[in-house]
């Protein structure tokens, strides 16, 4: 890894005027440092036509990965799943020579509209916010990456400015440091996920 790691932090939120938290996360990461590159998905696709070519590049070349959104559906915003099935491509990004992505390391950072209280057994959710990431997770394993603890901020439409800038304060403090960040020596390297080619054979 460089000395100055490369970020790039793609932000998808769906009407960001609405938004306080991740409108002001955005700008936490913008101020992270110039070697961090935050891309508006809803801004620059507004047609949702992703520019495959161009996604794959800024890929490439970042050492840090983030996905930035609100949890929709217990999941992610649709035109960040479209931007998955258009830019994580077979042979690209996982199957046979798709190793592009091999090695780099994958942050989620995500906002619940819902409190911490709501993802629990007796909440109206159900579950822990945990039981929600496997999708997430598997999806980094696929492409060889390294999916790192998420950065949650719960209760987005309620919280207050004080917390919120906390909030802030330590995702840019985090962008700045990485990847000197005390839990990394406690993370194993990502699984090797290796895909048949009789599952997915490769196109004529």
């Amino acid at each position: 890894m460089p000395d100055v790691p490369n970020i790039l932090v793609l932000a998808a939120h769906p009407d960001l005027r609405q938004s306080r938290v991740n409108h002001r996360l955005m700008q936490a990461a913008a101020h992270a440092g110039a070697h961090v590159q935050v891309r508006d998905l809803y801004a620059l696709y507004p047609d949702h036509a992703i520019d495959t070519p161009a996604e794959q590049a800024e890929l490439a070349k970042a050492d840090l990965i983030v996905w930035q959104h609100p949890i929709h559906w217990y999941s992610m915003p649709p035109l960040m799943k479209l931007w998955l099935d258009d830019v994580l491509t077979l042979g690209w990004a996982y199957g046979h020579g798709g190793n592009a992505l091999r090695g780099k390391d994958l942050w989620l950072v995500a906002s619940t509209g819902g409190p911490a209280s709501a993802y629990h057994p007796q909440g109206y959710n159900r579950h822990f916010f945990d039981a929600f990431m496997p999708p997430y997770e598997q999806t980094a394993a696929l492409c060889g990456l390294r999916f790192l603890p998420p950065l949650v901020m719960h209760g987005a439409h309620a919280v207050n400015d004080a917390d919120l800038a906390a909030h802030a304060d330590v995702y840019q403090q985090r962008l700045g440091s990485y990847p000197d960040w005390p839990e990394m020596a406690e993370l194993g390297d990502c699984p090797e996920c290796r895909v048949p080619s009789a599952d997915r054979p490769q196109e004529a």
